[in-house]
Protein backbone atom coordinates (compact mmCIF):
# COMPACT_ATOMS: atom_id res chain seq x y z
CA UNK A 1 0.00 0.00 0.00
CA UNK A 2 1.31 3.34 -1.11
CA UNK A 3 1.83 6.16 1.56
CA UNK A 4 -1.13 8.17 0.61
CA UNK A 5 -3.85 4.97 0.01
CA UNK A 6 -3.73 5.20 4.14
CA UNK A 7 -7.48 4.49 5.62
CA UNK A 8 -9.79 7.66 5.43
CA UNK A 9 -9.87 7.03 9.08
CA UNK A 10 -5.94 8.10 9.89
CA UNK A 11 -6.96 11.49 8.14
CA UNK A 12 -9.91 11.89 10.56
CA UNK A 13 -8.26 11.21 13.81
CA UNK A 14 -5.62 14.50 13.36
CA UNK A 15 -8.41 16.69 13.20
CA UNK A 16 -9.80 15.66 16.12
CA UNK A 17 -6.80 15.63 18.35
CA UNK A 18 -5.98 19.53 17.40
CA UNK A 19 -9.09 19.96 18.20
CA UNK A 20 -8.86 18.04 21.74
CA UNK A 21 -5.09 19.93 22.20
CA UNK A 22 -6.81 23.13 21.34
CA UNK A 23 -9.91 22.54 23.29
CA UNK A 24 -7.49 21.65 26.38
CA UNK A 25 -5.73 24.82 25.93
CA UNK A 26 -8.20 27.01 26.03
CA UNK A 27 -9.45 25.49 29.20
CA UNK A 28 -6.23 25.84 30.78
CA UNK A 29 -6.16 29.75 30.22
CA UNK A 30 -9.68 29.67 31.42
CA UNK A 31 -8.80 28.15 34.79
CA UNK A 32 -5.33 30.08 35.06
CA UNK A 33 -7.57 33.38 34.65
CA UNK A 34 -10.63 32.12 37.28
CA UNK A 35 -7.50 31.23 39.56
CA UNK A 36 -5.91 34.40 38.64
CA UNK A 37 -9.39 36.15 39.59
CA UNK A 38 -9.79 34.65 43.19
CA UNK A 39 -5.93 35.48 43.81
CA UNK A 40 -6.93 38.54 43.28
CA UNK A 41 -9.33 39.27 45.56
CA UNK A 42 -8.04 39.34 48.44
CA UNK A 43 -5.74 41.90 47.80
CA UNK A 44 -8.38 44.05 46.09
CA UNK A 45 -10.41 43.61 49.46
CA UNK A 46 -7.40 44.92 51.41
CA UNK A 47 -7.13 48.11 48.86
CA UNK A 48 -10.83 48.42 49.36
CA UNK A 49 -10.89 48.53 53.10
CA UNK A 50 -7.90 51.17 53.50
CA UNK A 51 -9.82 53.16 50.56
CA UNK A 52 -13.16 53.36 52.45
CA UNK A 53 -10.98 53.89 55.61
CA UNK A 54 -9.40 56.82 54.16
CA UNK A 55 -12.64 57.87 52.61
CA UNK A 56 -14.83 57.83 56.15
CA UNK A 57 -11.69 60.00 57.84
CA UNK A 58 -11.31 62.31 55.73
CA UNK A 59 -13.32 64.99 57.97
CA UNK A 60 -11.35 64.31 61.17
CA UNK A 61 -8.01 64.42 58.68
CA UNK A 62 -9.06 67.99 57.82
CA UNK A 63 -9.81 69.33 61.28
CA UNK A 64 -7.06 67.90 62.95
CA UNK A 65 -4.32 67.31 60.36
CA UNK A 66 -1.28 65.16 61.61
CA UNK A 67 -1.31 66.37 65.12
CA UNK A 68 -4.03 63.91 65.52
CA UNK A 69 -1.37 61.68 66.37
CA UNK A 70 0.31 63.39 69.53
CA UNK A 71 -2.69 65.41 70.74
CA UNK A 72 -3.86 63.97 74.40
CA UNK A 73 -7.12 65.13 74.84
CA UNK A 74 -10.34 62.71 73.97
CA UNK A 75 -13.43 64.72 75.32
CA UNK A 76 -16.06 64.07 72.62
CA UNK A 77 -18.11 66.88 74.01
CA UNK A 78 -15.50 69.12 73.36
CA UNK A 79 -14.78 67.79 70.05
CA UNK A 80 -11.54 67.58 70.84
CA UNK A 81 -10.13 64.19 69.43
CA UNK A 82 -6.33 62.66 70.07
CA UNK A 83 -5.00 59.56 69.49
CA UNK A 84 -1.91 59.55 71.77
CA UNK A 85 -3.13 57.89 74.79
CA UNK A 86 -4.40 55.30 72.58
CA UNK A 87 -1.23 54.90 70.46
CA UNK A 88 0.47 54.56 74.18
CA UNK A 89 -1.27 52.34 75.46
CA UNK A 90 -1.59 50.05 72.51
CA UNK A 91 2.13 50.20 72.10
CA UNK A 92 2.79 49.51 75.79
CA UNK A 93 0.54 46.63 76.14
CA UNK A 94 1.93 45.40 72.90
CA UNK A 95 5.66 45.61 74.24
CA UNK A 96 5.09 44.12 77.24
CA UNK A 97 2.91 40.94 75.77
CA UNK A 98 6.33 40.57 73.53
CA UNK A 99 9.18 41.00 75.84
CA UNK A 100 7.48 38.28 77.94
CA UNK A 101 6.47 35.55 75.41
CA UNK A 102 9.27 36.62 73.03
CA UNK A 103 11.81 34.65 75.06
CA UNK A 104 9.39 31.84 76.46
CA UNK A 105 8.05 31.23 72.64
CA UNK A 106 11.63 30.77 71.29
CA UNK A 107 12.64 28.11 74.71
CA UNK A 108 9.48 26.31 73.97
CA UNK A 109 10.34 25.91 70.17
CA UNK A 110 13.96 25.00 71.07
CA UNK A 111 12.63 22.31 73.96
CA UNK A 112 9.96 21.37 70.88
CA UNK A 113 12.60 21.23 68.08
CA UNK A 114 15.07 19.82 69.28
CA UNK A 115 15.31 18.40 73.00
CA UNK A 116 11.91 16.87 73.51
CA UNK A 117 11.40 13.18 72.27
CA UNK A 118 9.03 13.06 69.64
CA UNK A 119 6.59 11.24 72.41
CA UNK A 120 6.44 14.22 73.68
CA UNK A 121 7.20 16.99 71.12
CA UNK A 122 4.11 16.05 69.21
CA UNK A 123 1.35 16.26 71.82
CA UNK A 124 3.13 18.86 73.74
CA UNK A 125 3.24 21.13 70.17
CA UNK A 126 -0.45 20.37 69.12
CA UNK A 127 -1.57 21.29 72.45
CA UNK A 128 0.80 24.85 72.09
CA UNK A 129 -0.96 25.61 68.74
CA UNK A 130 -4.14 24.85 70.01
CA UNK A 131 -3.72 27.80 72.42
CA UNK A 132 -3.98 30.12 68.96
CA UNK A 133 -7.36 28.71 69.12
CA UNK A 134 -9.01 29.59 72.38
CA UNK A 135 -11.33 32.63 71.76
CA UNK A 136 -9.97 35.86 72.74
CA UNK A 137 -13.20 36.45 74.97
CA UNK A 138 -12.11 33.48 76.97
CA UNK A 139 -8.48 34.93 77.59
CA UNK A 140 -10.11 38.10 79.01
CA UNK A 141 -12.72 36.49 80.75
CA UNK A 142 -9.82 34.02 82.77
CA UNK A 143 -7.77 38.03 83.21
CA UNK A 144 -10.78 39.22 84.65
CA UNK A 145 -11.17 36.58 87.37
CA UNK A 146 -8.34 34.85 87.52
CA UNK A 147 -5.35 37.05 86.43
CA UNK A 148 -5.74 40.60 87.68
CA UNK A 149 -6.66 39.55 91.43
CA UNK A 150 -3.57 37.19 90.98
CA UNK A 151 -1.49 40.53 90.08
CA UNK A 152 -3.13 42.36 92.56
CA UNK A 153 -2.61 40.35 95.05
CA UNK A 154 1.03 38.71 94.64
CA UNK A 155 2.63 41.34 91.74
CA UNK A 156 1.40 44.51 92.09
CA UNK A 157 0.88 45.39 95.65
CA UNK A 158 4.37 44.20 97.16
CA UNK A 159 5.83 45.95 93.88
CA UNK A 160 4.47 49.31 94.74
CA UNK A 161 4.99 48.66 98.30
CA UNK A 162 9.02 48.30 97.91
CA UNK A 163 9.34 49.67 93.95
CA UNK A 164 7.25 52.71 94.84
CA UNK A 165 10.24 55.21 93.68
CA UNK A 166 11.06 52.99 90.41
CA UNK A 167 8.65 54.86 87.84
CA UNK A 168 7.52 52.25 85.61
CA UNK A 169 6.06 50.57 88.92
CA UNK A 170 4.54 53.02 90.98
CA UNK A 171 1.45 54.74 91.49
CA UNK A 172 -1.69 53.37 93.13
CA UNK A 173 -2.71 49.81 92.29
CA UNK A 174 -6.13 49.29 90.49
CA UNK A 175 -6.06 46.11 88.84
CA UNK A 176 -6.79 46.18 85.55
CA UNK A 177 -4.07 48.43 83.82
CA UNK A 178 -1.20 47.95 81.49
CA UNK A 179 0.23 45.33 82.95
CA UNK A 180 -2.98 43.09 83.09
CA UNK A 181 -2.81 43.68 79.50
CA UNK A 182 0.57 42.70 78.59
CA UNK A 183 0.39 39.47 80.35
CA UNK A 184 -2.72 38.46 78.65
CA UNK A 185 -1.43 39.38 75.24
CA UNK A 186 1.65 37.19 76.12
CA UNK A 187 -0.60 34.30 76.71
CA UNK A 188 -2.31 35.33 73.13
CA UNK A 189 1.06 35.38 71.16
CA UNK A 190 2.52 32.63 72.54
CA UNK A 191 1.60 30.08 70.44
CA UNK A 192 2.10 31.85 67.22
CA UNK A 193 5.73 32.49 68.46
CA UNK A 194 6.58 29.47 69.44
CA UNK A 195 4.97 27.33 66.55
CA UNK A 196 6.78 29.50 63.90
CA UNK A 197 10.15 29.55 65.68
CA UNK A 198 9.52 25.69 65.82
CA UNK A 199 9.19 25.40 62.17
CA UNK A 200 11.91 27.74 61.19
CA UNK A 201 14.31 25.70 63.72
CA UNK A 202 13.01 22.58 62.10
CA UNK A 203 13.87 23.61 58.49
CA UNK A 204 17.59 24.25 59.50
CA UNK A 205 19.09 21.07 57.49
CA UNK A 206 19.99 18.21 60.11
CA UNK A 207 23.97 17.98 58.40
CA UNK A 208 24.93 20.82 60.07
CA UNK A 209 23.69 19.43 63.77
CA UNK A 210 25.41 16.15 62.66
CA UNK A 211 28.84 17.90 61.53
CA UNK A 212 29.03 20.11 65.01
CA UNK A 213 28.41 17.25 66.92
CA UNK A 214 30.82 14.81 65.39
CA UNK A 215 33.36 17.68 66.10
CA UNK A 216 32.38 17.11 69.97
CA UNK A 217 30.18 20.18 70.30
CA UNK A 218 28.01 20.06 73.13
CA UNK A 219 23.96 20.47 72.44
CA UNK A 220 23.97 23.58 74.22
CA UNK A 221 26.88 25.28 71.65
CA UNK A 222 25.04 23.66 68.43
CA UNK A 223 21.82 25.81 69.66
CA UNK A 224 23.35 28.52 70.17
CA UNK A 225 26.46 29.10 67.91
CA UNK A 226 24.57 27.11 64.93
CA UNK A 227 20.77 26.77 65.25
CA UNK A 228 19.73 30.19 66.97
CA UNK A 229 22.19 32.49 64.07
CA UNK A 230 20.74 30.32 61.45
CA UNK A 231 17.14 30.36 62.67
CA UNK A 232 17.46 34.44 63.39
CA UNK A 233 15.67 35.93 61.26
CA UNK A 234 12.71 33.69 60.85
CA UNK A 235 12.36 33.78 65.07
CA UNK A 236 12.46 38.05 64.42
CA UNK A 237 9.37 37.79 61.56
CA UNK A 238 7.71 34.82 64.37
CA UNK A 239 7.91 37.57 66.80
CA UNK A 240 6.57 40.33 64.41
CA UNK A 241 3.58 37.76 63.76
CA UNK A 242 3.12 37.87 67.67
CA UNK A 243 2.80 41.92 67.47
CA UNK A 244 1.03 42.04 64.64
CA UNK A 245 -1.69 40.02 66.52
CA UNK A 246 -1.46 41.68 70.15
CA UNK A 247 -1.65 45.11 68.35
CA UNK A 248 -4.45 44.14 66.64
CA UNK A 249 -6.14 42.18 69.51
CA UNK A 250 -9.57 43.89 70.67
CA UNK A 251 -11.85 41.58 73.44
CA UNK A 252 -9.65 40.40 76.04
CA UNK A 253 -7.05 43.89 76.01
CA UNK A 254 -10.93 45.46 76.42
CA UNK A 255 -11.79 43.41 79.71
CA UNK A 256 -8.62 43.54 81.34
CA UNK A 257 -6.86 47.59 80.34
CA UNK A 258 -8.67 49.34 82.10
CA UNK A 259 -9.82 51.87 79.74
CA UNK A 260 -8.46 55.08 80.77
CA UNK A 261 -7.39 57.34 78.24
CA UNK A 262 -4.69 58.99 79.42
CA UNK A 263 -0.76 58.80 79.56
CA UNK A 264 1.07 57.13 82.69
CA UNK A 265 4.09 56.18 83.10
CA UNK A 266 3.26 53.36 85.21
CA UNK A 267 2.52 50.21 84.11
CA UNK A 268 0.45 49.44 87.03
CA UNK A 269 -1.52 52.41 85.92
CA UNK A 270 -4.86 51.75 83.41
CA UNK A 271 -4.55 52.62 80.06
CA UNK A 272 -6.68 52.20 76.14
CA UNK A 273 -5.84 50.39 73.25
CA UNK A 274 -6.47 51.40 69.53
CA UNK A 275 -8.54 48.27 69.42
CA UNK A 276 -10.56 48.96 72.57
CA UNK A 277 -11.84 52.52 72.13
CA UNK A 278 -12.92 51.71 68.46
CA UNK A 279 -15.07 48.93 70.13
CA UNK A 280 -16.37 51.03 73.11
CA UNK A 281 -17.55 53.91 71.59
CA UNK A 282 -18.35 53.17 67.99
CA UNK A 283 -22.02 52.98 68.76
CA UNK A 284 -22.01 56.43 70.60
CA UNK A 285 -20.62 58.36 68.03
CA UNK A 286 -23.35 61.00 67.64
CA UNK A 287 -21.56 63.36 65.87
CA UNK A 288 -19.57 63.08 62.12
CA UNK A 289 -16.74 64.54 63.37
CA UNK A 290 -16.84 61.94 66.49
CA UNK A 291 -17.29 58.78 63.95
CA UNK A 292 -14.37 60.30 61.70
CA UNK A 293 -12.23 60.58 64.21
CA UNK A 294 -12.87 56.54 65.47
CA UNK A 295 -12.34 55.35 61.78
CA UNK A 296 -8.85 57.59 61.61
CA UNK A 297 -7.95 55.83 64.15
CA UNK A 298 -8.87 52.40 62.52
CA UNK A 299 -7.06 53.68 60.10
CA UNK A 300 -3.86 53.92 61.86
CA UNK A 301 -4.35 50.51 63.97
CA UNK A 302 -5.13 48.70 59.85
CA UNK A 303 -1.47 50.80 58.14
CA UNK A 304 0.80 49.34 61.41
CA UNK A 305 -0.94 45.91 61.77
CA UNK A 306 -0.77 45.48 57.86
CA UNK A 307 2.89 46.56 57.89
CA UNK A 308 4.13 44.74 60.54
CA UNK A 309 2.46 41.59 59.38
CA UNK A 310 4.05 41.80 55.65
CA UNK A 311 7.29 42.53 57.37
CA UNK A 312 7.16 39.64 59.62
CA UNK A 313 5.91 37.19 56.66
CA UNK A 314 8.68 38.32 54.48
CA UNK A 315 11.62 37.45 57.39
CA UNK A 316 9.59 34.11 57.65
CA UNK A 317 9.68 32.89 54.49
CA UNK A 318 13.21 33.99 53.57
CA UNK A 319 14.02 31.81 56.81
CA UNK A 320 11.94 28.75 55.62
CA UNK A 321 13.56 28.98 52.15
Amino acid sequence: MLATDAPPSSFLRVPARAGAGRMRSRGDRVFRLLTLAAALVLPALVAAIGVQLWEASRLARERFGVGFLWHETWNPVASQFGALPFLYGTVVSSAIALALAGPAGVVVAIYLAEMAPSWISRPLGTLVELLAAVPSVVYGLWGVFVLIPWLRAWVEVPVSLHLSRVPLLAGPVYGPGLLAAGVVLAIMILPTVAAISREVLLAIPGSQRDAALALGVTRWEVIRHILLPAARRGIAGALGLGIGRALGETMAATMVIGNTARISASLLAPGYSLPSVIANEFTEASTPLYLSALVELGLLLFGVTLAVNVLARMLVRGAVR
